[in-house]
């Protein structure tokens, strides 16, 4: 394999001209430029993208730590990061770090590999794994939920989003509305339920203890709660899903029951996956932009890494739209 030394041989000069001609760094004068572009040309040399980077203490890597990648959101997130990375050839590594010990052996082992900055969704991380964070002094944008202490944040105004799809089915004349979140004390169903329960004492209607159902992000988990709520003889006329996978189980328990949606209950969802608008009957739900937030949380690592920002904490606040279809 060719050198930068056989090149620097072959032109006659040092080996820092030669790196001074491939980076662009410093200026070299145009005929010795000439000679070292002729000998990289003849004998096929080749830079190695990385080697620059580990000299200047940079491995070119960046890491999204997600809670599932079961979840069609967060791989949407990593395709949003690498729109912006890729251009500056640089590598994302996508985690899936499910359950909080998982969680907390991947960001020490991504550390320890010496990437130059992290974007993690921090539900059920451990205070140790945010600290150790903290302590690596890299960049690191918190997704989803406000970095203890302060930091660079992308989120969505989930309450807003919750309230906006709740008040719709109101207006579609819904009076027995539940609601079925994944895990009861992550940040986006704690959200999401302050903005159903918002909606309904809007309209002036009472907020129900037993219409709340707390189950998994999964579709399995949105059968499981709609068993409960749809078993009842009092069974609600409407379901808001804290996410479209427990969408898609409330409508597998809905057909189960010999059930009609929208007729006999509407069903809504929330971040529009692929999925949602794919499915029999398509899944009213509210977009939640993935691919911006991912391209959000790359633009703000990127003016860290690139000295752009320093001290001051930055904060991006997305918008959520409410999409209309048949299931509601």
């Amino acid at each position: 394999m060719v050198g930068i030394r056989d090149v620097a041989e072959a032109a006659g000069v040092s080996v820092s001209t030669v790196s001074q001609v491939v980076t662009g760094r410093r200026p070299v004068a145009a005929a010795t430029r000439a000679r070292v572009e002729a000998a990289i040309t003849r004998l096929g040399y080749r830079a190695h993208p990385g080697a620059s980077q580990l000299r200047g203490g940079r491995t070119g890597t960046i890491a999204l730590i997600v809670p599932t990648l079961e979840n069609p959101f967060y791989p949407l997130v990593a395709v949003g990061m690498q729109d912006v990375l890729v251009p500056r050839n640089i590598l994302l590594t996508v985690t899936d770090a499910s359950g909080m010990d998982r969680s907390a052996s991947a960001i020490h082992r991504l550390l320890s590999r010496r990437v130059d900055a992290m974007v993690a969704a921090p539900f059920g991380l451990p205070e140790s794994s945010l600290a150790e964070l903290h302590d690596a002094g890299i960049p690191f944008v918190s997704l989803g939920k406000a970095p203890p202490g302060g930091g660079d944040f992308v989120h969505t105004d989930d309450v807003s989003g919750a309230r906006e799809v709740t008040t719709h089915l109101i207006e579609r004349g819904r009076r027995r509305i539940a609601f079925l979140g994944g895990e009861e004390s992550v940040v986006p169903t704690q959200q999401r339920l302050e903005g159903y329960q918002a909606a309904l004492r809007a309209a002036g209607l009472p907020v129900r203890g037993d219409d709340v159902v707390f189950e998994e992000y999964t579709r399995e988990g949105g059968r499981k709660g709609a068993a409960t709520l749809l078993d009842r003889d009092d069974r609600p006329d409407a379901i808001v899903a804290a996410n479209d996978l427990i969408a898609l189980g409330v409508l597998d328990a809905t057909r189960a029951r010999g059930l009609r949606v929208p007729d006999d209950v509407a069903v809504t969802g929330y971040d529009d996956i692929e999925a949602a608008s794919l499915v029999s009957p398509p899944l009213t739900t509210i977009e939640n932009p993935a691919r911006e937030i991912g391209r959000a949380c790359a633009r703000l690592l990127l003016e860290r890494l690139d000295g752009m920002v320093t001290d001051v904490a930055r904060t991006v606040a997305l918008s959520t739209r409410l999409i209309v279809r048949d299931s509601s």
